[in-house]
């Protein structure tokens, strides 16, 4: 059915299901991958018969080639140096460990030596872009488990590129295997020493002559031509065509265009590899999978558990701790995309067949999908394995928010919740003025170095009540939480007013998306960093236009006192993010105007009935701030709306066409 169609049909459905299904995906919180990998699978040869994968790879390895000029970007010498010990030590131990593993229980199956090497090359591999995405999602990248895992993948994605070189030598007969292997090995080495040599010096010129143009076509066009003609070289050398991809980015990882390079390239990586990963979904045999379902299950399990033990005893074995290397191992336990790329070569290459290919795609798939979940779990997991006495096993007792009313008479202070930088400078003022305080912090490192120094900080969780009483909270003055992220600011502020209601509390928050519900639930005080530092702009703006200062003080007294309305609100353009927020309570700024057939024209205000801020009306010229609901609209009135993106919405359409 597939040859009924042309390429661009084919190309056109592919985009069209795409877009349903990524958007259907992000709905249900799943990688975009995966979106691609079904849209694949359901209109490949193997189910609807819309599309064949033969007829677009090219396109599709031409997004491998992408990804991994993107990757040779990234990959860093200076930052490989700094992290050897866990990406040439604990990374290499890892994938040669897993792969040999996996190649001896394939051997032991009775799989022949050439498909247990790719079976073992797609599974030891993890995910690099779910991994990362996870771990600064739960904000754990920086954290000793975040770090390894970082470091294991920066030499997964070393090895992917030589399982790529060898993958082709593998579809060779066992004769000749040995030979294949090592002079595929020779001449990857050998195109890399030489396109280091002469692109190290011959593309950062190329590119800095095209900067001095300053032209972004051609920019762009200089940057396609670099990595699609590395691309070309290696392939005509008979190698992969993403290794000079790879090799391209490298030689221009270290330039200072190596940012202007990422932004170019990724649209047209997006795009093309994201059909890569359609046409890896059309390679999925449906009726294979549902036969082997049980193979399915077992590698599955057999991925998870295996590369979690792997990484954990490995861990160990180089000195880290065991609840760390566990959550390290959590996280790379699924396969990644990378496995992807080298099963559709070796499929390419006959080295493993279809069956092979279906069980192991859906091995990959399934652990991508459960991997968001099994980081939600880790640190559980890890816990209920290797418990420590929490992150505080390195705070020595004393420094523990519990024992502060040991050394302190604590009554009529102040308690600070949260001592980075904010909290620390409202503490020298404290201090300058002698009033008395203590700072609780879940930062082990920072309370070390703040009681090194003679503060009175301590280590704790402020959302626990018997901890706040520790600091006597119940005997108070004013409690300040400075913590950055609002929903912990939040929770801590539900559990004071709860226990302590009558003691005011003071919150810092970075701007007024949470400022009604911290209001709602008891704030004596918000104090919003963004509107505050517009305030403070303000002030200066006006002192330098000689603005009496006395005016100035009651103008943003009142803006104050009046909870900062007068800053709510603001024009959106396409850099505001306004996307990553609740829609409900994103409050936006918007102009209408009255054309000549508009409903609101001869009408009033009140008339309109709008439910939402009408800031200021722009009549004949003349800016009229709150106007008042009798007032009569004419045609070419500008109405100033302030309300959420819906509340606008519906405002326009009553203003404009009269509908409720």
């Amino acid at each position: 059915m597939a040859e009924s169609y042309g390429l661009f049909e084919q190309i056109l459905l592919i985009f069209i299901g795409a877009v349903v299904a990524t958007t259907l995906f992000r709905r249900l919180k799943l990688p975009a991958i995966l979106a691609y990998l079904a849209m694949g699978a359901l209109i490949g040869p193997f189910a609807l018969q819309v599309a064949h994968p033969d007829q677009m790879a090219l396109l599709s390895e031409l997004g491998v080639v992408f990804l991994l000029f993107m990757l040779g970007l990234e990959f860093s010498l200076p930052k490989m140096i700094a992290m050897r010990k866990t990406v040439l030590g604990l990374g290499s131990a890892q994938v040669i460990t897993t792969s040999a593993i996996f190649i001896g229980l394939s051997l032991l199956m009775g799989m022949e030596l050439a498909p247990s090497i790719v079976l073992a090359g797609a599974l030891a591999l993890s995910s690099t872009a779910i991994v990362t995405k996870e771990l600064i999602r739960l904000q754990q990248l920086g954290q000793p488990h975040g770090q390894l895992s970082f470091g294991i993948l920066l030499f997964q994605d070393i090895a992917a590129v030589v399982f790529l070189i060898l993958v082709p030598a593998l579809g060779t007969s066992t004769a000749e295997a040995s030979e294949s292997i090592i002079w595929p090995l020779l001449q990857g080495a050998g195109l890399l020493l030489l396109l280091l040599i002469l692109g190290h010096k011959i593309l950062p010129a190329l590119f800095n002559e095209i900067a001095r143009e300053r032209s972004d076509e051609l920019f762009v066009l200089v940057a396609l031509v670099t990595a699609m003609t590395a691309a070309w070289i290696t392939h005509a050398a008979g190698l992969s065509m993403a290794l000079g991809g790879f090799l391209a980015g490298m030689m221009l990882g270290e330039s200072h265009f190596k940012h202007q390079l990422e932004n170019d390239i990724r649209p047209f990586r997006d795009v093309l590899l994201g059909l890569f990963f359609v046409t890896v979904g059309m390679q999925l045999d449906l009726s294979a999978l549902v036969e082997n379902i049980h193979w399915v299950i077992l590698t599955t399990l057999m991925l998870v558990t295996a590369k979690t033990l792997v990484i954990l005893l490995l861990g160990r074995l180089f000195g880290n701790n065991a609840n760390t290397s566990l959550k390290a191992g959590i996280s790379l336990a699924q396969g990644g995309e990378f496995g992807f790329a080298l099963l559709a070569v070796a499929l390419t290459y006959h080295v493993i067949d279809s069956d092979l290919n279906a069980v192991l795609v859906s091995t990959i798939i399934i652990s991508m999908v459960i991997t968001p979940s099994l980081l939600d779990k880790a640190d559980w997991i890890a816990e209920r394995f290797f418990p420590t006495a929490n992150s505080s096993e390195s705070v020595p007792e004393h420094q523990h928010a519990d024992a502060a009313s040991q050394h302190h008479e604590l009554a009529d202070h102040v308690i600070i919740c949260g001592y980075g930088r904010v909290g620390q400078i409202v503490a020298r003022f404290l201090k300058q003025m002698g009033i008395q305080y203590v700072a609780i912090d879940p930062d082990p490192i920072r309370i070390k170095e703040a009681s090194s120094a003679g503060e009175p900080a301590y280590y704790g969780d402020a959302k626990r009540v018997d901890i706040m009483r520790g600091l006597g909270a119940a005997k108070a003055r004013l409690i300040i939480l400075t913590l950055p992220n609002p929903k912990s600011s939040l929770e801590t502020l539900k559990q004071i007013k709860r226990e302590f209601g009558d003691i005011p509390v003071l919150v810092r928050t970075q701007d007024d998306y949470h400022l009604e519900q911290f209001q709602i639930y008891g704030a004596a005080e918000v104090v919003p960093e963004a509107l505050e530092g517009s305030l403070m702009l303000v002030s200066h703006v006006l002192t330098l236009l000689d603005v009496p200062a006395d005016i100035i003080k009651e103008r943003i007294r009142t803006v104050r006192s009046q909870r900062y309305r007068i800053l709510h609100g603001f024009v959106h353009g396409g850099q505001s993010l306004k996307a990553d927020l609740d829609p409900s309570r994103v409050i936006q700024k918007h102009a209408v105007t009255l054309s000549e057939n508009a409903y609101a024209c001869g009408k009033t205000l009140d008339a309109l009935e709008l439910e939402l801020e009408i800031s200021s009306l722009i009549q004949q010229g003349e800016e009229i701030d709150n106007p008042s609901g009798t007032l009569q609209l004419n045609e070419g009135d500008t109405l100033i709306l302030n309300g959420s993106p819906r509340e606008i919405e519906q405002a326009e359409e009553r203003i404009l066409l009269g509908n409720l």
